[in-house]
């Protein structure tokens, strides 16, 4: 890539990412591609959705896509120290959306 908009994104292909929408949404998967857009193809990916109430559940989406303007962050994902987390007993306040 020659405008830097995805140099960072190249490392952290075939590799576990978490990405934070503009909307607040938690999506964790396998980076397998992204373009100039910064829009990103994910595999194997799943949705976590955290509540104060219950553990966060785990919504499975498989192969999915985000347009690069609904991005707010992407993070490469310690899978090891995530493995070792249990969900069932994880409690938070969902993200709010993010105000541009």
């Amino acid at each position: 890539m020659s405008n830097g908009t995805g140099l960072g994104l190249e490392s952290l292909v075939d590799q576990t990412i978490s990405v934070v929408t503009n909307d607040g949404r938690n999506t964790v998967g396998v980076l397998k591609g992204f373009d100039q857009a910064t829009n990103i193809i994910l595999d194997e990916s799943h949705q976590r959705v955290y509540s104060t109430k219950e553990g966060v559940q785990q919504l499975v989406l498989g192969l999915y896509i985000i347009r690069g303007d609904n991005i707010s962050i992407v993070g490469e994902l310690d899978e090891e120290l995530d493995s070792h987390l249990d969900m069932s007993k994880l409690r938070a306040h969902p993200l709010k959306p993010v105000i541009h």
